[in-house]
């Protein structure tokens, strides 16, 4: 597994780089270009008018809109009020807002993709890079304004949607379990099985030993909820394209349920080792610090992997894509569809292994903290 993980990580980093350099080479192509025709002499009064014969069309040349891969990608990877379906169709969302005057809740299909205002009961807002603030009497935003955002959006979406097909596969295969008692395995069941086995033998008996019962339940919810969420978002059209476990605030709380977990079941053995270290006692000023330190620093290594391994896939191919849109030619996309169909065979890869390491660690942190010693 180790192997793999080095592999991918290396492919991905060269793959960026690669990218980068091209997107790199091509925007001062074309500021070339631009300054280039900058410097010819054009008769002010000559421009206007021909401006105003040629209309609209002059309109929508000159509002061409140039291709700005960063913006493009980070709009894809972040969180939204709206769930992109296809085209200029998108899902409008609950906007749930606690403000001064009161609870706020409307769709954001108010905001018209971000160009008009709503006027709330309470305030009128504003939708501004996916972030909705108050606007102020005099049309500009309220910076002063308390707003709390407790709002269903894209990622909330994908989540409860990964929730729910969860909960009907394992109610679906907990049925047929109760059905047919000490008989083989069946259809959706025959396919769990060996998975529900592998959590159980491969990653919490060796790591926590034989209380690994008692965290079956949470280590499985875990598995399973990463690597459903993993494989959503490689999916680019409704329900999938959502970014659930490259965002940081989840892989934080996830980390946060491993912490409070790992903690709540330490014996006495395993807080012995932080405040009563087998050191001289002239080293606890040091070790002390350093294990207290450590109890942050174990769940915060999981957020951090989690977040980067899963955004860091998504950033790859959707780079990958814009290299068609930058150099402006379809004689870029087979080799940008080549790279995108390998990047997403190693995202399949990562969508299991993501899912393995931060189950197997959280089951190696537990097993350190219900150790018993002899």
């Amino acid at each position: 597994m180790d192997c793999n993980q080095v592999f991918v990580s290396k492919v991905k980093k060269v793959i960026v780089v690669f990218t980068l350099l091209i997107a790199f080479l091509s925007i001062k192509i074309d500021t070339f270009a631009q300054v280039d025709s900058a410097v010819v002499p054009v008769d002010s009064v000559v421009a206007e008018s021909a401006e105003a014969v040629s209309g609209q069309h002059g309109a929508v040349e000159h509002g061409k809109e140039k291709f700005e891969p960063t913006k493009v990608i980070m709009e894809h990877i972040a969180d939204s009020h709206m769930w992109h379906l296809w085209g200029h169709t998108s899902l409008p969302l609950p906007v749930i807002l606690y403000t001064n005057g009161g609870l706020e809740i409307f769709s954001s299909a108010h905001f018209h993709h971000g160009e008009h205002d709503y006027a709330g009961k309470y305030n009128t807002y504003r939708l501004v890079e996916d972030h909705v603030k108050v606007v102020g009497a005099n049309g500009q935003i309220d910076e002063t304004a308390s707003v709390l955002d407790f709002s269903i959006t894209k990622n909330v979406a994908a989540m409860f949607v990964a929730i729910l097909v969860i909960l009907i596969v394992f109610i679906s295969v907990a049925g047929a379990y109760k059905k047919r008692v000490g008989k083989a395995p069946k259809g959706l069941q025959s396919f769990m099985e060996p998975i529900i086995v592998f959590v159980r033998d491969d990653i919490a008996k060796p790591n926590i030993g034989h209380k690994y019962a008692k965290f079956m339940p949470y280590l499985l919810t875990t598995f399973f909820f990463i690597l459903f969420n993993n494989l959503f978002g490689l999916i680019p059209i409704f329900p999938g394209g959502a970014n659930v476990t490259g965002n940081i605030a989840l892989t934080f709380v996830m980390a946060l349920g491993t912490l409070i977990i790992v903690n709540i079941n330490g014996n006495k053995y395993y807080w012995k080792h932080i405040f009563k270290p087998d050191v001289p006692f002239w080293l606890y000023p040091i070790m002390i610090p350093v294990e207290l330190i450590g109890i942050i620093s174990k769940p915060f290594a999981l957020m951090v992997r989690l977040f980067a391994n899963i955004t860091a896939g998504h950033i790859i191919v959707l780079s990958l894509i814009s290299l068609i849109f930058i150099f402006e030619t379809l004689a870029i996309a087979p080799v940008s569809v080549a790279f995108v169909l390998f990047m997403d065979v190693l995202e399949l890869l990562v969508a299991f292994l993501q899912a393995f390491i931060f189950t197997l660690l959280t089951a190696l942190f537990i097993g350190m903290a219900v150790e018993e010693h002899h």
